[in-house]
């Protein structure tokens, strides 16, 4: 016989006394405001500090342990010093007790201070209104459909908590307080829609968003160094979303162009020598191509309707090579002559934009002598036996095309790889990814055959974008996500100017000709979709219901109201008459709200009626009634007060209702309401 492990008798005695005896009142609505007081909290771990996270999950675990063992909470001596070695650790990691991080950081860990301090009913509102307020700021870093769900669920459960405490008597069932929250919710529904779609919008945000509002952003920078992209192909974040007008042209073609890189310091590779004009508009013949010795296309155009996400950059992309500068919506944009495309401002919303691309084109066949100084500008002291191997090309082949071809066919027949996680490289990283590992992801090989095209004699550049996409079929947007983030190699040749050279297609045809994800190791591995077609048509329509979202919810500004307002008749609406549809359409959606509850709202009967009459009559002569005193208690004390002349109808008035409210009564109800009456009248 195995001995049995039997608990403690302490252990077993709080065991027998949870289990036998229920929650009380106080604890029950405190769990409950906790768990909505978690539910705030929850989106916010994503991006706060581990320690941050820590404290306030620390906090709560230990208010619930003090709630459910019925101790008292702790003394003001505890907490002062506890807070302020919160607030110290946060002006540790951010320096500043101001801006979005460290004030949403300092509000978690109030908040979670808080709850160690009710001692009041007062407490419990600052609680509340706390978390209202906290809940809030989880818009600053995600505004997807599933945050704002969240939200809504966080707000009912508050609401709950809330009509939890304000109950005095019997507590209905908590599915009955959650249908009541939800309903409130609901209350507010109709005119929240009203204000969405017709209070005014204007140009520009009512208040300035502090320094690090848009700090966390996901994309590719004016930099490139090993393990920059590779860590961006973790991301699944989708970068922008494109429609064609028309076909599609195939994923071979999608190049999609951001950023030139032509300045090398033997390691990191940095936007330098391209020079920004002032804005052009894509009307003009200029940023149209036609009059613009740079460049000249040919071919069919191909047409693009493109959503960018908000990234913190100026860069806009399209496909190679766009015909001119979009139009953007309260931003101006620039095309300089390396086709680079900029914003006058950093991207800290959803852009919509179109641009044309032509897929035939030749780009600056006359780059002139300082700037194929430039382009062939390597820094010295490294990588000696990359220079070596150049030069041994050049000696060897001579024409430029045939060692672009050379070097191509090296790292098609060689023993290279693509992998996500290349080994470390050392001072000399060209040499030793070319001659010793072997492995590297494409900025490994954008870079070094740049390197060995300058080291011959052959202008070159590095060009960062995006490659591929994957066709949503569900709205038909082709999505392009972070993990397309890719790098590429120009090179330049007299009279055919810059040419695309993909080193990355010779090692893994796959990473261009087909959409063909990396697999991602460890846990997040285990998440990938993969080929599963269930899991990848939800993922589609998920993806198309946030799509929805983005564009007709939180890209809803002044000119989509102005549409949405032309379509319902009214054209032309100024702000004056804008704000006069708000209130008459804003009474109507109230009216709408609260004519069922006037309608439903629970009706006297004409024997309570007429009783209530007989109550304020009374309470104007100093006997008001209080709501839980019945007829035969109020009769002895009006006994007690009223002359006796008084007191006799009022005496034969309530033995009469008595009777008939909580006796047998065979007489019918309208004959004693018309009694009742008679004795009221009486009562002078």
């Amino acid at each position: 016989m195995k001995p049995v492990n039997k608990p403690s008798p302490a252990l077993a005695g709080l065991h027998s006394t949870w289990r036998k005896q229920p929650l009380s009142r106080d604890k029950a609505d405190t769990l409950l405001l906790m768990a909505a007081c978690l539910l705030v909290l929850l989106p916010h771990m994503l991006h706060l500090d581990w320690w941050t996270s820590a404290a306030g999950l620390g906090l709560l675990v230990w208010r619930g342990w003090l709630t459910l063992t019925g101790r008292r909470l702790p003394p003001s001596w505890v907490l002062v010093p506890v807070s302020l070695l919160m607030m110290a650790g946060v002006y540790a990691s951010f320096r500043t007790f101001f801006g979005r991080d460290a004030g949403v950081a300092m509000l978690v860990l109030l908040l979670a201070c808080k709850l160690l301090e009710m001692h009041a009913k007062r407490d419990l509102f600052v609680v509340l209104f706390l978390s209202f307020f906290l809940q809030m700021t989880s818009f600053f870093y995600s505004q997807t459909m599933g945050a704002a769900v969240l939200n809504v669920a966080t707000v009912v459960l508050l609401l709950t908590a809330q009509l939890s405490f304000h109950y005095t008597g019997l507590v209905p069932p908590l599915w009955q307080r959650l249908k009541m929250g939800t309903l409130i919710m609901g209350l507010a529904v109709p005119l929240t829609v009203v204000a969405f779609l017709l209070v005014p919008r204007i140009q520009g945000p009512l208040w300035g968003l502090p320094s690090d509002a848009n700090a966390g952003r996901s994309g590719l920078s004016d930099s490139m160094a090993p393990g920059n992209i590779s860590d961006l192909a973790l991301s699944d974040d989708i970068a922008f979303r494109v429609k064609f007008t028309g076909t599609a042209p195939p994923r071979s073609l999608m190049y999609w162009r951001g950023i030139i890189l032509d300045e090398f310091d033997g390691k990191v590779w940095t936007h330098g020598s391209q020079k920004f004009p002032g804005p052009q508009s894509p009307q003009s013949p200029q940023a149209r191509g036609q009059a613009n010795p740079q460049a000249s296309f040919s071919g069919k155009p191909v047409t693009q309707e493109i959503i960018l996400e908000p990234s913190g950059q100026r860069w806009l992309f399209a496909m190679d090579i766009p015909e001119g500068a979009p139009v953007l919506e309260g931003l101006a944009s620039t095309r300089n002559a390396g086709m680079e495309l900029r914003a006058s401002r950093p991207v800290s919303k959803r852009l919509r934009y179109q641009v044309t691309s032509y897929p035939g084109y030749v780009l600056q066949p006359d780059i002139g002598d300082s700037m194929r100084e430039a382009m062939l500008d390597l820094p010295p002291g490294y990588n000696p036996k990359t220079l070596a191997y150049a030069k041994e090309l050049r000696t060897r082949l001579g024409g430029d095309m045939q060692i672009v071809n050379a070097v191509l066919q090296m790292y098609r027949n060689e023993k290279f790889s693509y992998t996500l996680e290349p080994p470390l490289l050392g001072v000399n990283g060209i040499d030793d990814f070319l001659f010793t590992t072997r492995q590297g992801f494409c900025e490994h090989y954008a870079s070094s055959f740049v390197v060995l095209m300058r080291a011959a004699g052959i202008p070159a550049r590095v060009v960062t974008g995006y490659q591929g996409g994957a066709l949503n079929v569900v709205d038909g947007f082709m999505e392009v996500r972070q993990s397309e983030a890719h790098a590429w190699a120009e090179v330049w040749q007299p009279d055919r100017g810059w040419l695309r050279v993909d080193p990355t297609a010779a090692v893994a045809p796959s990473r261009v000709s087909l959409y063909a994800p990396l697999r991602r190791q460890g846990i997040s591995g285990l998440f990938s979709v993969g080929n599963n077609s269930t899991l990848s048509s939800l993922r589609m329509r998920w993806d198309a219901l946030n799509n929805s979202w983005n564009q007709w919810v939180l890209n809803y500004n002044d000119t989509t109201q102005k549409d949405f307002l032309r379509s319902l008749g009214f054209s032309d609406v100024d702000w004056p008459n804008l704000i006069l549809l708000l209130f008459v359409v804003g009474s109507v959606a109230i009216g709408i709200v609260a004519l069922p509850l006037m309608l439903n709202r629970a009706r006297l009967a004409p024997l309570d009626k007429v009783y209530f009459s007989l109550c304020q009559k009374m309470a104007k002569r100093g006997f008001a009634r209080p709501p839980h005193e019945g007829p035969s208690a109020y009769a002895a004390r009006l006994q007690a007060g009223l002359p006796a002349e008084a007191f006799a109808p009022a005496q034969k008035f309530l033995a009469l209702y008595t009777a008939a409210k909580y006796g047998k009564n065979s007489l019918p109800e309208a004959a004693i309401v018309s009694r009742l009456k008679t004795l009221l009248a009486q009562c002078r």
